[in-house]
């Protein structure tokens, strides 16, 4: 099965069902279909057919999904894109994967006017100048007709996610990951017909896409857009909509209760389960969580782009007695191991590294075979690059990463990147960028700098410096300066030093 045969199967099955919603508005299973099948004709007008990459560079809108089922009917693959993202980071995506067409949000065209990568562009949601507007040909276009359904192996996604040589890395998902993705989200998290999933992070990341998004949309129940997160519209719109399940990062939970008056005014009794991921919670964030919002049935996920993302769960019953743990193996066909470099698994009380198998993992990374091969050992599982020390009730904790990676606010950030960016600055001689732990966004990216001799370094200048280079999550909070920074004899920089407490 996959998941333009199972829309049209909802549409028949399920035809006045809700399928999305946005803004009040709704669309059923039968339209989706048919507008899915508007899309497929849509994008085969502008070139696109079997093989090719169509990149999606948009809000949480439903020109989003009509794009990527319009896609699929055609036998391409979608290429989602990061919003947040500056124009030379686009632009490597869109050159990396091949990009034909790229879908863009009308209020993101500046942005596109400054890419170089040659593609044609549609915009949705909004107009912009000398773009078609997706949605007037969709109202202009047949349905069509004479697709047949992906084969299962063929690609579906390319979902990027920074390396630590600081070029993207492309994840190649084909239809068979992705279903199986929704599958074992769904079983994972007793998802059903009846369910009403509020996405309000970016769709473009590989959880609210591929575990909630589709999981919901392969269960027939009513998947809700939000366009941008906002901590009091959020909360509107869990009540307002009756919203059964939502996920976020855990700032998306914490952000509202600094914000907004009174959160205990909203009524939340429609929600069945609250997850979240980017990052454990302490005992006592989860009690504040579970005390804000009057509910107990807060669950966390860990995965990473690479496996799906799939990988441990943490369930509501453990929140408290395993704070801080990433939970244990708990999702129906994911294999969870934690293993030392021999390959040996861990036992009770050792580190070792996170290893994950399950039909949802990549099939590897586009255009790079080495890369591909590091990811997996000789048996097949994926090597996450986590360590994490094993309890012994079965429980993950993690301890640090063999990747240098930080994740804050859900987002992850690759050190290599913003040190490059910061390197190529005139006045900086040396820099190490890490992660501090912060109790709300998991970690702040910190940059510890070396000035040039005879140069002052200050923070709003070197901000200005990478506001046109990196995302904005991905350029530093702090900046500390120092004379030197720790480095063995051979030029090794020292990063542990650094996180260390002062």
């Amino acid at each position: 099965m996959d998941f333009v045969s199972l829309l049209d199967q909802h549409a028949l099955v399920q035809p006045e069902r809700e399928a999305l919603r946005q803004n009040g508005r709704a669309w059923t299973y039968a339209e989706l279909a048919d507008l899915t099948r508007r899309a497929a004709t849509v994008l085969r007008a502008q070139g696109v057919g079997p093989g090719d990459k169509v990149a999606l560079l948009c809000f949480n809108a439903p020109g989003f999904v009509l794009a990527m089922f319009g896609a699929w009917r055609l036998g391409a693959a979608v290429v989602p894109v990061n919003h947040k993202l500056q124009a030379p980071e686009i632009d490597y995506l869109l050159a990396h994967s091949g990009a034909r067409l790229c879908l863009i949000d009308g209020t993101l065209a500046p942005q596109a006017a400054r890419v170089s990568h040659r593609c044609d562009w549609l915009a949705t949601e909004n107009a912009a100048e000398g773009l078609p507007l997706f949605e007037e040909l969709l109202a202009q276009a047949a349905p069509l007709a004479d697709a047949p359904a992906p084969a299962t192996d063929a690609p579906a996604q390319i979902l990027y996610t920074s390396g630590t040589t600081g070029k993207p890395k492309g994840c190649l998902h084909s239809h068979h990951n992705v279903f199986m993705a929704a599958v074992c989200t769904a079983a994972g998290m007793a998802l059903s017909r009846n369910e009403r999933t509020l996405i309000a992070m970016p769709v473009w990341h590989s959880s609210p896409l591929n575990n909630w998004l589709l999981g919901t949309l392969l269960m027939g129940g009513t998947v809700v857009l939000l366009r941008e997160y906002a901590p009091k519209a959020f909360l509107d719109t869990l009540a307002a909509e009756r919203i059964t399940f939502t996920f976020g990062a855990p700032i998306a939970f914490l952000a509202p209760l600094s914000v907004v008056p009174d959160v205990s005014g909203y009524d939340f009794s429609a929600m069945r389960l609250w997850a979240y991921g980017g990052g454990p919670l302490g005992a006592d964030m989860a009690r504040k969580l579970a005390q804000s919002y009057r509910s107990d049935r807060f669950v966390q996920v860990y995965g990473m782009t690479e496996s799906g993302p799939l990988g441990t769960v943490l369930y509501p019953e453990d929140a408290i007695a395993k704070a801080g743990s990433i939970g244990r193996a708990g999702v129906p066909g994911v294999a969870v191991e934690v293993r030392h470099p021999d390959g040996r698994r861990c036992t009770a009380g050792e580190v070792g590294e996170i290893h994950l198998r399950s039909p949802a993992v990549m099939q590897g990374y586009l255009d790079n075979p080495q890369a591909t091969a590091e990811a997996f050992d000789a048996q097949g599982w994926y090597r996450t690059g986590d360590l994490a020390r094993i309890d012994e009730d079965g429980f993950l904790f993690i301890v640090d990463r063999l990747r240098d990676m930080i994740i804050t606010g859900g987002e992850n950030v690759y050190s290599k990147e913003v040190e490059d960016a910061l390197g190529a600055h005139p006045e900086v001689q040396d820099v190490a960028v890490i992660g501090r732990p912060h109790p709300e966004w998991g970690e702040t990216v910190t940059a510890v700098l070396v000035a040039r001799p005879g140069c002052t370094l200050e923070a709003g200048a070197l901000t200005g410096f990478l506001e046109q280079r990196l995302a904005r999550y991905k350029i530093p909070r702090v900046y500390e300066v120092r004379e030197t920074l720790p480095r063995t004899a051979t030029g090794k920089l020292l990063k542990h030093l650094l996180r260390a407490p002062a």
